[in-house]
């Protein structure tokens, strides 16, 4: 049995604050009682593989290691061939792994914890200026499923008639979207993300993915960047069961909890976290109308804010793996992606390569 350990700090959580300087504590909490306290999580992913005379290959989204959410363990083992960390497009980090031997029956166990803090954001920092840093510029740009062109950017001029900075049209585009979009439980896992197909057909319903996409869209064609973010649920959210729950002990059985947030990008601020998916996910599952309080309390919130009882992954959209896979490109890296031959897994049903994810937050 192999088995790899990078890196694992030990430490309570009393202590983040002398760990992690930039966490700030602070004691005034939010009309959902979320404080700046940070929170730390273990994450347990187990996966496995039928036997075959196939080579198999799993490509597994690896937490990113941000200032409000630090990586402080993660390890792995299994019977693999071979095994490495790659960086992907988009900054993306991959656990790449192989099995060549065809007398063993593939398995993984991969662990990790991070240390999360809220993420809220001073608007009175934003200027005006449109002029980004190279690195931000790459969230301008077209892809397949978030496309620029200048159908969409006329419709989304309609949106923004009034507004005159940046902030001004990402908030009017942030409105118009958890106002016109809803949560379509329909739709399989995260939903494909199509925004082309749902802005021009007027497909308004869809799921996490599907939402945080359009709303990327229309920044985009607004000249504002913008980007999915995606990643899984770990925890017990303090403002609805819908945006994440666990047990009484903090543990949580987290397969399928995967979800899509959004940021944009504002000069003096940087980048700004938004969930417009999760808007219609509370509307949805507490039946809340439009003119309830907490509904916008909820919208208010996920306009600059998330709470982080979920890890981000990455932003990755419409790009080519390495190494390059037999099925390219990916739409998305926000669930693990296997290959067995040249016949790709079907990552949105798990019981067809069997992966299971389970979370327990150190109370």
């Amino acid at each position: 049995m192999k088995r790899r350990t990078f890196f694992k700090t030990t430490f309570t959580l009393s202590s983040a604050a002398f760990l992690y300087p930039s966490i700030a504590l602070a004691t005034e909490s939010n009309p959902f009682g979320i404080t700046k306290t940070p929170r730390k999580f273990k994450v347990s992913n187990k996966y496995e593989f039928e036997q075959t005379k196939e080579i198999t290959q799993l490509w597994i989204p690896l937490p990113k290691d941000e200032d409000y959410q630090k990586v402080v363990g993660f390890s792995y083992n299994g019977n693999y061939s071979e095994a490495e960390i790659v960086k992907n497009p988009y900054n993306t980090r991959v656990l790449y792994v192989k099995w060549n031997n065809a007398n063993v029956k593939p398995t993984l166990d991969l662990d990790f914890a991070v240390v999360m803090q809220e993420r809220t954001t001073d608007f009175s920092k934003a200027t005006s200026s449109t002029i980004y840093p190279s690195e931000v510029v790459e969230f301008l740009k077209g892809t397949e499923h978030i496309p620029v062109t200048s159908k969409l950017t006329k419709y989304v001029n309609e949106i923004v008639k009034g507004a005159n900075t940046p902030l001004e049209k990402a908030k009017a585009i942030y409105n118009w979207t958890v106002s016109t979009m809803y949560r379509d439980e329909s739709v399989i896992g995260c939903g494909v993300g199509d925004a082309k197909k749902s802005i021009e057909e007027k497909i308004y319903g869809g799921k996490c993915t599907d939402i945080s996409s359009v709303f990327v869209c229309l920044l985009r064609n607004a000249k504002i960047p913008a980007r999915e973010t995606f990643g899984i649920r770990v925890g017990q959210s303090k403002i609805s069961n819908a945006c994440g729950k666990a047990d009484e002990k903090g543990f949580a059985n987290i397969t399928g909890a995967q979800h899509c947030r959004a940021e944009f990008y504002i000069d003096g601020i940087g980048w700004v976290s938004c969930d417009p998916a999760d808007v219609t996910k509370v509307k949805l599952a507490e039946k809340l109308p439009n003119d309830d309080k907490k509904l916008q309390n909820v919208k208010d919130y996920f306009f600059g804010s998330w709470e982080m009882n979920w890890v981000g992954f990455n932003s990755a959209r419409d790009f080519i793996l390495e190494p390059k896979p037999t099925q390219y490109p990916l739409n998305m890296l926000g669930y693990p992606y296997a290959e067995v031959g040249e016949d790709a897994k079907d990552y949105y049903n798990p019981k067809t390569f069997t992966y299971s994810y389970t979370s327990q937050e150190i109370l």
